[in-house]
C-alpha cells in the first residue's frame, strides 16, 4: 500500500490492499494516448516523441501496432469500435479503418489548419470530442515547429455529416477530457499555463446541452497540484480520475481530492481496461504501469 495515499476514508474502499503497482514496460520517450481494445484484450498507446503506436497484452507483452504513426497523442474507440486518434504531425483526427487504412475526420476549421490535436473521446450519439492546443507544434520534439492558424479550442464532429464545430475556447491550453458516465457533463483540463509563474492547474467542466449538443456554464472544477491534470477518466460511479505531476488523483463529483496513487514522477494519461474495466493503466513518462482496482471505468464506445 506504499503507493496509496488515503486523503478521504472513501477513498479507502476503492482501492486493493493486496494489488501492486505493476511496471509492464519501460525504455520509451514519453507515453500518452492509452485505449483499451477488449475484444482483443489488448491496449494501445502513444509512445509520442518515437512516433510509434504501441501495443501491450498479458499474452504478448510489447509490441509495435503502427510506426510511423504521425507523432500520435490521444486515442478513443468510436461506436464501431474502431481507433480514434490525435496526429500532432498531419494536425488532424484519424480513424484507422478495419482494413488498416487512415481517413482523416478533420483538419481544419473556418479555412484555419487545427493546431495539434491533443486527446479525444467519443459519446454514445457517435459524436467526437477534441482538445486543440498548441503543444505539438511548438516544438520539433512532438510533432515539429509550425505556425498556429487558429485559436486553442475543443471541438466537436458530428457523426450524420462529420461537420467540424467549435465548442468551446474560454480556456488555456484545453487538453485531457472526459464525459461523466452519464454524458451530461464534460471535464476538460485547462493545462496551458503550466509553464507559467501562477500556474492553472485546473480541469474544467461544462453542462453537456441534448438539445443541440453543445457546451455551457463552463467553470472551475478541480486545480490539480502538484504539476497539472492531464489524462482524464471516469469510473462508473462518477469519480474523475486525472493524470498529475506525482501519480493519479482520484477526485469524487462534487471535486474533492480523495485520494492518490503514487509514482513520484509526472503521469500523461490513464485507462481503464482488463476484467470488468477494473484495472488503471498508467502513462507514466518513461514506462507503462497498471494496478488493479475494486472500482470500474465508466462505461464507454
Amino acid at each position: 500500500m506504499d503507493h496509496l495515499e488515503i486523503i478521504d476514508e472513501s477513498f479507502r474502499p476503492l482501492v486493493l490492499p493486496n494489488a501492486p503497482l505493476e511496471k509492464l514496460a519501460d525504455g520509451f520517450r514519453w507515453l500518452e494516448g492509452p485505449a483499451w481494445f477488449a475484444d482483443h484484450q489488448v491496449l494501445l498507446f502513444s509512445d509520442l516523441p518515437n512516433d510509434r503506436i504501441m501495443r501491450w497484452s498479458e499474452a504478448g507483452g510489447i509490441s509495435v501496432f503502427r510506426e510511423p504513426a504521425g507523432f500520435p497523442n490521444g486515442h478513443c474507440r468510436d461506436q464501431q469500435g474502431r481507433l480514434i486518434g490525435c496526429s500532432h504531425r498531419q494536425r488532424a483526427i484519424l480513424r484507422t479503418e478495419w482494413d488498416g487504412d487512415l481517413t482523416v475526420l478533420a483538419e481544419r476549421f473556418a479555412g484555419q489548419r487545427l493546431n495539434s490535436p491533443n486527446d479525444v473521446a467519443c459519446k454514445r450519439d457517435g459524436s467526437i470530442w477534441f482538445t486543440d492546443p498548441v503543444y505539438g507544434i511548438s516544438t520539433d520534439y512532438e510533432g515539429g515547429k509550425q505556425r498556429s492558424e487558429a485559436p486553442e479550442a475543443v471541438y466537436r464532429i458530428d457523426p450524420a455529416d462529420g461537420a467540424l464545430h467549435r465548442v468551446a475556447e474560454d480556456l488555456h491550453g484545453p487538453n485531457g477530457l472526459a464525459f461523466s458516465p452519464d454524458e451530461s457533463r464534460l471535464y476538460v483540463v485547462a493545462s496551458g499555463a503550466q509553464f507559467a509563474a501562477e500556474p492553472e492547474h485546473a480541469i474544467r467542466v461544462y453542462d453537456v446541452v441534448e438539445e443541440d449538443r453543445s457546451l455551457a456554464n463552463g467553470r472551475c472544477f478541480h486545480r490539480v497540484t502538484p504539476g497539472h491534470a492531464d489524462g482524464l477518466r471516469c469510473d462508473e460511479d462518477g469519480r474523475l480520475w486525472s493524470a498529475a505531476g506525482d501519480g493519479v488523483h482520484c477526485i469524487d463529483p462534487d471535486g474533492r481530492l480523495i485520494g492518490k496513487i503514487k509514482l513520484g514522477c509526472t503521469v500523461a494519461n490513464i485507462e481503464f481496461g482488463d476484467r470488468a474495466r477494473s484495472r488503471l493503466f498508467i502513462c507514466a513518462g518513461q514506462a507503462l504501469y497498471a494496478t488493479f482496482l475494486n472500482v470500474r471505468g465508466a462505461r464507454r464506445p
